[in-house]
Order: C-alpha cells, then structure tokens, then sequence
C-alpha cells in the first residue's frame, strides 16, 4: 500500500515522526491502562474460583478467605464451585480469564501435582497465573490399624523389607499427592509397598479399619477423631516439624528418614498478568486476614496451619512441587494421563 503513494523528502520525515509519536503514544496508553485499573479497583464482586466440590477442603478455605477480603477490598467476594477433573478444569478457565483483579483460583497442592501427572494441560501450570499468597498447610499422618505389629516408622520398614509379599496402602486415587508421597518415602528407604487407589478417604479409612489394607498416609482430617480414639493409631506425620493436633506423634523424619519432608499446601492465584498493584494489595489483605486470631482458630479446626507467604515464595513452592513430584513420578514408572 505504501508502494503506491510518491512521498517527499520531508514528507517521508514528517510520516516516520508521525508514526514514532503515534508508537509511543500507544505503548504509554498500554502501560498507563493496567496503573488506571488498579486505581479503581476493585469496583464490582470478585470471584474465588475453586475446582472441586462446594464443602470440600478448598472449598471451605476459600470460603474464609472470601469472608475476609470482603471485608477488606469494599466488594463481596464469592467462591464458586467447578468441579472436575482434579482441578485442572476450573484451572484451565481461570488462566484463560480477564486479568483485572475480578477473578481469582483458589489451588491446593494438587496444582504442582497436576503438571506432574498429566501429559499435557490447557494452561501452563506457572506461566498462566499470577501468584498471590499460600493460605494453610498440613503434613500427611502415617496411619495403620491398632491391632498391627506396626507401631513404629521403623517397625514399618523393617516389616516391608522381611516380607515376600509387599505391605499394602490406600490412597484417594493413582497419582494423588498421598500415593506420590508413600512411592517417595519406599524410594527413600529401598522399599516397595503395594498401591491401592480409592476414591476418595472414607474408602481409605473403611478399609483401614477393616484391616484390608495395612497403613495410609493422608491428610489428617479424616483421621484426628479417629486416633484419638484409639481406632487408628498413628505412626508418624509427614511434615519438617510436629503437628499441633498430634504433638505427641514424631515426624517421619524424627522417626530415622532423614530428609523426608512431604506438605500439602493451598493458595491463591490469578490470571497472569494482573497487575503489581492488585497482587501487592492481596498479598497483604491475605496476610491480614491469616493474623486474625477468629480466623487460625476456624483454620486450625480444620486441621490446617495458616501459612501467609510472599508472592515470590508461593511461586517457588510450586515449582519446587512441580521438580519433585515429577521426579517421583518417571522413577516410580507411573502413567501420566
């Protein structure tokens, strides 16, 4: 098109001139736009996003933490449920959504665990999200049956390693963080232990004390009321120190494996690219909101510890999550799906 106009000396200078002014005005306009949006925001509800069933685990954190941004943000804050797929659904729209502060994903640990365990996903697990703040994390308890010669971590070893046929553990599913955390701790000491994924922890949990499987390591919730009554025993907790609901119980690498540390974890996160305000201003009022004394007593209730991080060490959790697991996965020849 251009080829077809005759253009002067100074005519052809005033155009380029043109044009520059014409760039620059532009690329200012785009970076003063996001500054302008984060002046006013927010000015209408936001969504919490969560991948899993209403009344779950994330479910019920999101819920707090909907309660208390409200709060603090002047605007209602509302979870919604979009169940599926481990997550990665729900995870899959919020990466594809309007980066201005009004959507948010509320992840577990099962995010990191996902790029793991899949072959592909439609988002990128780090790339696609903006990373606000974890929110709670809990340690895994190392259960088993009262009436089981197993009463220690090294009883369960010692065990593993004198039978001919491999000890038995339940799961919540192939390729969920409990069954990835059992494969790294039988790697760790030179062991092989039998997978038998459920659907879910009440399966787990039926069979336990039903003694048709031997041990299980999962999150402590369905577990506490259990142990405390002497129906379960447990042998260890999977975290870097003790759990304050089980003080008494070591953890498993106090218990001789050095070095094994296993944590879940869940967050929040946005779209990429959401501007540095906006990420600063939740970052805080998570913060905020995780020193209240009403809120680590409803946390704590539900077995997790409240775990304020900055942005940049929630990022680096993930990625650390994302190495590990997926080491844990190709040694222990899992599929991906």
């Amino acid at each position: 098109m251009l080829a077809a106009f005759s253009i002067s000396a100074r005519g052809e200078d005033a155009m380029i001139a043109l044009t520059r002014r014409t760039v620059v005005a532009g690329l200012s306009a785009s970076v003063a736009m996001p500054v302008s949006a984060a002046t006013n925001w927010p000015d209408r509800p936001i969504t919490i996003v969560q991948g899993f069933p209403a009344g779950s685990a994330v479910d019920v954190v999101a819920r707090i933490m909907a309660e208390g941004l409200s709060k603090r943000l002047g605007v209602q804050v509302i979870v919604e449920s979009k169940p599926g797929a481990a997550g990665t659904l729900a995870a899959g729209q919020v990466a594809r959504a309007a980066s201005d502060g009004h959507t948010l994903l509320a992840i577990p640990s099962g995010h990191a665990v996902a790029e793991a365990t899949h072959k592909k996903l439609s988002y990128r697990t780090i790339e696609d999200f903006g990373f606000i703040s974890m929110t709670v994390e809990y340690p895994f308890v190392l259960v088993t049956y009262p009436d089981h010669p197993i009463r220690t971590v090294a009883d369960l070893i010692g065990t593993a390693r004198s039978r001919t046929t491999p000890l038995t553990y339940g799961s919540p599913g192939s390729g969920s963080l409990p069954h990835l955390s059992v494969e790294l701790l039988g790697r760790m000491v030179n062991v092989q232990f039998q997978h038998v994924p459920y659907r879910g922890s009440t399966q787990t949990v039926s069979d336990l004390l039903g003694q048709r499987i031997d041990f299980a390591m999962d999150p402590p919730a369905s577990y506490l009321q259990l142990i405390k009554d002497g129906q379960l025993r447990a042998l260890a907790v999977s975290g870097a120190s003790p759990y304050f609901a089980l003080p008494d119980v070591p953890t498993i690498a106090e218990a001789g494996v050095s070095g094994f540390v296993v944590t879940s974890w869940q967050g929040l996160v946005a779209p990429a690219g959401l501007p540095e305000p906006m990420l600063r201003r939740l970052n805080t009022a998570v913060a905020e909101i995780l020193a209240e004394p009403a809120v680590i007593e409803r946390l704590k209730m539900l077995g997790n510890n409240p775990k304020p991080s900055s942005r940049d060490e929630f990022k680096a959790r993930n990625a650390a999550d994302i190495e590990k697991w997926t080491a844990v996965v190709a040694s222990a020849k899992i599929e991906r799906i």
